[in-house]
């Protein structure tokens, strides 16, 4: 292809593929290769090279991942099919694999490596005709001009075929492809909503509801019109302020309670004006509603409009984030952004962490290439930028407001409520589907940790870029229209730029840890402060109150702890405090309260100016200084405060023995790859369900919390269970009692599933866990799901039984060893109905796996929770004296949660393992009813799987 085209001229549309080979990796160290001529041949990672240099770059899916399967430093050059994809068809999901590919593209999925190799010019060949019949589109009007500045500037591989495909093959580059925002609709500010209305909903309607829902001819689950019969009643008005009407339902999986709530809460919403909140733990049950509810509004436009999916800002593509780093960008890195570009025109909403944005888009280009783009560090500016009134948050915000359900994540509603309402406000209703998580999501969102990370995140936001090359504005650059018609604000802003100088200063992390490490043990026999062997640095450029206190505080985690694996982190209590911590927090705290003192000053300012009559505020300047107050708010006086009330908890005699604390603080090290990267102090709530039943189930008028697992099934008091999961969900906090229902599954558990706990192999020896787990595997012919409770054990695992699954044909995935992220390897693990995966404990939330696709889990021990300091505290106060109790029900719960994932519908059928002998009989009996596990020796567990999933 010319490096320099002529002019812009419209041809006929032609096909031209590259005369690439096709490489595919179907596992570590092996590759099919079909060369351009039809030869198709198998090779190691060693042979893959020099086959390579011979016929140049390859046609691949996934080329990172792929050039990691062969232990290659990359695959320059590669002509990537998902790039091909991300620009023909934007906005449309794919499991990353040929199988991935060939799915979406209604084409015979490959059966094994070597057709697979096969397939990729075919998946090319249709991407390339589908953008062919498309190139009139709207969404294609700069698709050629950006095509040839891919070429230009990047020599992007496919640019000559995507050129050839749109019949502009002379098309003249240009960026005006980049410039998306010219195409974007604009938002108009809506009218108030009215006050919303207290009708209430009954169980017979929210039953009439459901049957709507449904249609003629829908299979009939008398437990799901029960559940809606039950949600109904968080639909009636509250009594009292601070008394929501409360329903603590447990539904068990197959009940459908997805629509049994969508019932009653729609019909909510219709009758009194107002948005229902439904908030989930997982982004996988966000999509699940999302497909749901088209039962419900069928039409897109029309659920566009009643339904909206709402996330934290940092989910969204940042519009002056993406303008700014379109305008230089790189030419290594145009390939992204034109990608991200093609998408920003397709997306229904702008998540980039979610929704319709690929996540593999991401695992294609450098680190931070495209994460960046969204507004992770709080600089949005507003009004002031230019594209707010294109603005996908903004669009979201507005929608909101005016939508009948509003979907978002446990996290963003406690968070908004920890700030004081957040950019919607609090909501009325609020449905928490997957409630057993609100617990954890409490404990996230109502926590605060003083480390070198946040220290120097909150000067970064405060001072901008200090000579680097970030894009961070700073609070002078956010205010900077303001300062100049308001002189009397640039005082505390010139106070707060000294003060916030403080805290740790670019490079932190490469000084604050410099003690080496035998000059400090013989500081600490000698009673001694350690030569410093940092560079001399002067005192006014970089002051060290912040650093020396997290040498201080690294200083007592590793005089206190064990000398364990450098690889973990390390934590200890607070106290007894270390020789050197008091005097070095005394110190950062009055130099955060120097720094506290002229922001709240400043913020009076901005807010009196919004209050003063004189002031003749243009829109803009109005919405401009109300964001800037509540961001200084936010940003930096919410964590100020908090930072300082813990550090002065050091002043402060420690607790009696056995008294129950509101809070438990300790320091922390965080460890990478053996290296000290930063120490810190940190607060939780001892039970974070108090500032959740406080701020926000109290204000609300409604409150519907469900699970399939909100209660421990082996409790043998009913209500006992149900007092547990109260205390869990934090209604126990509330004046009012909770209606409890509970809806068993409808699923044959005990003749869909079976159990196994393998007594003869030692759950100590990675060898034994790794045939264990290979014998598994190759008996179900995969569909098979390892989960570990430590990352070393399972990348070893990983390594050893990749070449048996590799030669039986099984595709092996792992995470924190494949160049993916959890999101794409569970898309790939459901798309591939033979392959594998291998994750941590933590993945069971995100695999939601109907079909064959999972067949067989298997644990490598119990999920005992891991032995931290908050944990020591809450197994002995919130465990009502039985702390052994308290660990049971954790490891049940998850055990339960797991085992849940192995029937995702009435037809499924799963094999549940424990490859750990010691299991304890008690904490099996949390299984599904009827479930009876099997405590076998491995050969004979290995039958059984193999005969019971044959049957299938």
């Amino acid at each position: 292809m010319s490096s320099t085209p002529g002019a812009k001229g419209a041809l006929p549309p032609r096909l031209v593929l590259p005369g690439a080979p096709a490489l595919v990796t179907p596992a570590p160290g092996r590759a099919a290769l079909l060369t351009p001529d039809g030869e198709l041949s198998l090779l190691t990672a060693r042979e893959v090279p020099a086959a390579l240099r011979e016929l140049g770059p390859p046609i691949c899916v996934h080329a990172p991942a792929t050039a990691k399967r062969l232990n290659l430093p990359g695959l320059p050059g590669a002509w990537d099919l998902l790039e091909l994809f991300a620009f023909c068809l934007p906005a449309q999901p794919a499991p990353p694999t040929p199988r991935g590919l060939a799915l979406a593209l209604d084409l015979p999925p490959p059966a094994d490596a070597e057709s697979a190799a096969a397939l990729l010019p075919e998946i090319a060949t249709e991407l390339l005709r589908r953008l062919a019949r498309a190139r009139n589109a709207p969404l294609n009007r700069d698709a050629a001009t950006l095509a040839a500045r891919l070429w230009e500037a990047a020599q992007w591989p496919w640019a000559e075929s995507v050129l050839a495909a749109l019949g502009q093959a002379t098309a003249r580059p240009s960026q005006d492809g980049l410039k998306v925002w010219r195409n974007l609709p604009e938002w108009e500010e809506p009218s108030p909503p009215p006050p919303p209305g207290s009708f209430s909903v009954t169980p017979a309607e929210a039953r009439a509801r459901l049957a709507e829902i449904l249609g003629d001819g829908a299979e009939q689950r008398p437990s799901q019109g029960d559940f809606a019969s039950a949600a109904s009643m968080a639909f009636t008005p509250r009594e009292l302020p601070g008394e929501p009407r409360l329903v603590l339902a447990e539904a068990g999986t197959g009940t459908g309670k997805t629509l049994g709530y969508v019932a009653p809460a729609s019909l909510w919403a219709e009758r009194n004006g107002a948005p229902v909140w439904i908030a989930t733990y997982t982004r996988n049950l966000q999509r699940q509603l999302d497909q749901e509810l088209a039962r419900l509004y069928p039409d897109p436009e029309e659920r566009r409009q009643r339904v909206v999916i709402r996330k934290g800002r940092e989910n969204y593509l940042c519009l002056l984030n993406y303008d700014e780093a379109t305008a230089a960008v790189m030419p290594a890195r145009l390939p992204a952004m034109a990608l991200v570009s093609r998408w920003a025109l397709a997306t229904r909403d702008g998540d980039l962490l979610g929704g319709d944005f690929p996540g593999w888009l991401v695992e294609l280009f450098p680190p931070g290439a495209i994460s960046l783009l969204a507004d992770r560090r709080g600089e949005c500016i507003h009004s002031a930028c230019p594209h707010w009134k294109r603005c996908y948050v903004e669009h979201s915000i507005r929608r909101a407001a005016h939508a009948r359900l509003v979907v978002a994540n446990h996290a963003l509603v406690m968070v908004q409520a920890a700030l004081g309402g957040g950019d919607d406000g609090a909501a009325l209703r609020y449905v928490f589907d997957e409630g057993h998580h609100l617990f954890d999501a409490a404990d996230g969102a109502f926590s605060a940790e003083l480390s070198g990370a946040e220290m120097a995140e909150l000067r970064r936001w405060l001072l901008g870029n200090e000579g680097g090359r970030s894009r961070a504005r700073g609070l002078r650059r956010r205010l900077d229209e303001l300062l100049t018609e308001h002189p009397a604000l640039v005082p505390p802003l010139e106070l707060i730029e000294r003060a916030v100088r403080a805290l740790p200063s670019p490079g932190w992390w490469d000084r604050w840890a410099a003690l080496p490490q035998a000059e400090e043990d013989r500081a600490e026999d000698q009673d001694e402060t350690p030569a410093d062997p940092r560079p001399v640095i002067p005192a006014e450029a970089h002051p060290d109150v912040a650093e020396n206190f997290l040498r201080a505080a690294r200083a007592q985690v590793l005089a206190r702890t064990a000398e364990g694996d450098p690889l973990y982190d390390a934590e200890c209590d607070l106290h007894p405090l270390h020789d050197g911590l008091p005097a070095a927090a005394a110190l950062l705290e009055d130099a955060l309260e120097r720094l506290r003192t002229p922001l709240k000053h400043l913020n009076k300012l901005l807010g009196d100016l919004l209050e003063d009559p004189d002031q003749e505020l243009e829109t803009g300047d109005r919405i401009r200084l109300e964001t800037a107050t509540r961001s200084i708010d936010r940003r930096a006086i919410m964590p100020l405060t908090a930072w300082i009330s813990m550090l002065a908890r050091l002043r402060e005699p420690p607790a009696e023995p056995g008294q129950r604390p509101t809070y438990v603080d300790w320091l922390a090290l965080s460890r990478r790859e053996g290296r000290d990267i930063d120490a810190g102090l940190h607060r939780h709530w001892l039970d974070p369900t108090v500032p959740f039943a406080s701020q926000v189930a109290a204000p609300a008028h409604g409150v519907l919390i469900a699970s399939a697992t909100l209660r421990d099934a082996a409790k043998q008091d009913p209500d006992a269970a149900w007092r547990e999961a109260e205390a869990r969900t934090g209604v126990q906090h509330l004046p009012n009692p909770a209606i409890r229902a509970a809806l068993p599954s409808p699923f044959d558990y005990a003749a869909n599933t079976r159990a196994f706990v393998v007594e003869d192999i030692s759950r100590d020896s990675p060898g034994q866990i790794a045939a264990a787990m290979q014998q598994l595997f190759l008996a179900s012919g995969g569909g098979a799901l390892g989960l570990f409770t430590a990352i070393r054990r399972l990348r070893d695992v990983h390594a050893r039984i990749a070449p048996a699954l590799a030669e039986a044909g099984l595709p092996l995935y792992a995470q924190h060893v494949d160049a993916m992220d959890s999101a794409t390897l569970v898309d790939i693990f459901r798309a591939e109905e033979d392959s594998c995966l291998l994750g941590t404990d933590a993945l069971r939330d995100g695999v939601d796996v109907p079909g064959r696709a999972l067949r067989l889990l298997v644990f490598d021990r119990v999920p005992w929770p891991r032995p931290s300091i908050l944990h020591r505290e809450r197994r002995i106060h919130l465990s009502g004296g039985r702390p052994g109790a308290y660990d049971d029900a954790i490891a049940r719960h998850r055990l339960r949660q797991a085992f849940g994932r192995l029937v995702r519908r009435a037809d499924d059928r799963g094999v549940f393992v424990l490859l750990d002998p010691r299991t304890p009989s008690r904490l099996l009996t949390g299984l599904p009813e009827g479930v009876v596990p099997q405590r076998l020796g491995l050969a004979e567990a290995v039958r059984q799987a193999a005969a019971f999933l044959s049957e299938a």
